[in-house]
């Protein structure tokens, strides 16, 4: 292995250590070590960087900060031991990055994708994608943990989901609610269901495997243009990740109709797996329906009758 695999390697695995899971990181600094070393370099440089991070012609701002943002991490860890390696300044291809304005799924929505299942090929791939999204949408999980899960997670007995690695590989158990408990528990007592290879995994593939990352965002558009669940605007475009965000609106909204938006705040941050409460509190600002609760709970208090 050349200097730049050692080190890279290195770099990984104590970032790994630490809790991230830099898989998107291990590829692009992959590409970028490859790439430096057809040039015969053995260590970081701004000049190389830069020429890596622009490729290909006429790519996004956004990707190429993102790429030049990678190897100046490596870079800064690499500087440590090494002086011979360039840091990539910090204003070099700058990106403001923006988050995605969350697509809210209506009730009426979720229903219609989860009946949009039907659709699919064969009775059991049809109950993994309708139970796939009917969990994420009373949960709030995000996809990767919910594809990670295995039938060990999941205490029929106790109402109660475990997610054993979630972001920054921290565990967390989730209560379900009675409805979710039945429907999780109907479908792994299936008699079409698939005998596992080799893996316990709770939602299962047609072949018996793990349900691939890249497969199921590409079955749930295929779902969406099913039910017409087109774009609300050009910055606000349904994902499948919007499902956690529609939990986390709609969880925070029924707090406001309660009459105590806060009560529950901490304990759906928790809930959400989120490392920082803030994470949580970006919602508020996420839902038009939430700053309008927000606002007239403001205006009550000012008057005096909150």
């Amino acid at each position: 292995m050349s200097h730049l695999r050692n080190a890279l390697a290195d770099y990984l695995t104590l970032r790994r250590a630490l809790g991230y899971k830099m898989d998107k990181a291990e590829r692009l600094l992959g590409q970028f070590a490859a790439f430096a070393e057809d040039r015969g370099e053995t260590h970081v440089r701004t000049e190389t960087a830069l020429a890596w991070a622009t490729l290909p012609a006429g790519a996004a701002a956004i990707w190429t900060s993102r790429r030049l943002a990678e190897v100046r991490l490596f870079a800064r860890h690499l500087r440590t031991l090494d002086q011979r390696t360039e840091v990539p300044p910090a204003d070099l291809l700058p990106a403001k990055t923006r988050r995605a304005t969350p697509y809210l799924y209506t009730p009426q929505e979720i229903a219609a994708l989860m009946q949009a299942t039907a659709i699919l090929r064969g009775s059991h791939v049809q109950a993994t994608y309708r139970t796939l999204i009917g969990l994420l949408a009373a949960t709030g999980m995000r996809i990767g943990e919910a594809i990670a899960l295995d039938r060990d997670d999941f205490d029929a007995d106790s109402g109660i989901l475990t997610i054993r690695h979630g972001k920054f590989d921290k565990a967390r158990a989730l209560p379900l609610h009675p409805t979710t408990v039945a429907a999780l528990d109907a479908y792994l007592r299936r008699d079409d269901r698939p005998r596992p290879a080799g893996m316990p995994t709770l939602l299962i593939s047609s072949r018996g495997k793990r349900l691939g990352y890249g497969t199921v965002h590409w079955v749930f558009h295929k779902l969406l243009h099913h039910c017409a669940i087109v774009p609300r605007s050009a910055a606000c475009r349904p994902r499948i990740h919007d499902l956690r965000h529609s939990f986390a609106v709609s969880t925070i909204a029924d707090d406001y109709r309660a009459g105590d938006p806060g009560s529950r705040l901490a304990i759906l941050s928790t809930y959400l797996g989120h490392a920082d409460p803030g994470d949580t509190y970006w919602y508020l600002s996420a839902a038009p329906e939430l700053l309008t609760l927000a606002g007239e709970r403001l205006e009550r208090h000012l008057a005096g009758d909150a």
